[in-house]
C-alpha cells in the first residue's frame, strides 16, 4: 500500500467515525402505560379550549397480545363513549413503539380496518402531543373520568 492510499484510507476512516459520532440523535422513546386513560382534545394553550374530542387508551389486548384497545368520539357530533358499539365504529386497536404510535380503526362493516401512524412529540402523565401523517399536530390534556 502506497504513502496516498494509507492516507486516504485514515482519512475515510476519521470522517465515518466522526459521522457516526455527530449529528445522529436518538429516536425518543416513550412508555406505552402513559397513554392509558382519557384524553381530551385541545389546543396547544388547552385552557382556551373546552374538550369535545376524545380518546381512551385501555389496557385490554386484542386476540394476538400485541395491541391493546382504544375508543375515540367526539361529543360535538352527538357521540358519546357509552354510544359506542363493542369494537366497531370509534373502536381501534394501537401499540406505541418509540414515538410511533400506531392505530389501528376498527369498522363495523368488517370490510376494512383504517391503520393510522402517528409520531409521539411529547407524553407525560398529563400531556399528549403527536403529528400525524399529513404535518397536523394533535394536542391532548388528560381527563378526570366522567
Amino acid at each position: 500500500m502506497n504513502t496516498q492510499s494509507f492516507i486516504f484510507s485514515v482519512l475515510l476512516l476519521i470522517a465515518v467515525a466522526m459521522t457516526s459520532c455527530f449529528g445522529l440523535q436518538d429516536e425518543p422513546t416513550f412508555v406505552e402505560a402513559d397513554l392509558l386513560g382519557l384524553w381530551g382534545e385541545g389546543s396547544a394553550n388547552y385552557n382556551d379550549t373546552i374538550p369535545v374530542h376524545f380518546v381512551r387508551f385501555t389496557m385490554e389486548q386484542d386476540e394476538t397480545g400485541e395491541y391493546k384497545y382504544g375508543r375515540e368520539w367526539d361529543e360535538s357530533e352527538g357521540v358519546y363513549e357509552d354510544y359506542l358499539k363493542p369494537y366497531g365504529n370509534g373502536w381501534f386497536k394501537y401499540k406505541l413503539v418509540k414515538s410511533d404510535l400506531t392505530e389501528i380503526h376498527l369498522m363495523e362493516n368488517g370490510f376494512a380496518d383504517i391503520p393510522k401512524v402517528y409520531v409521539v412529540t411529547k407524553l407525560t402523565a398529563s400531556e399528549l402531543t403527536y403529528k400525524d401523517d399529513f404535518g397536523k399536530t394533535h394536542y391532548y390534556h388528560k381527563c378526570g373520568e366522567r
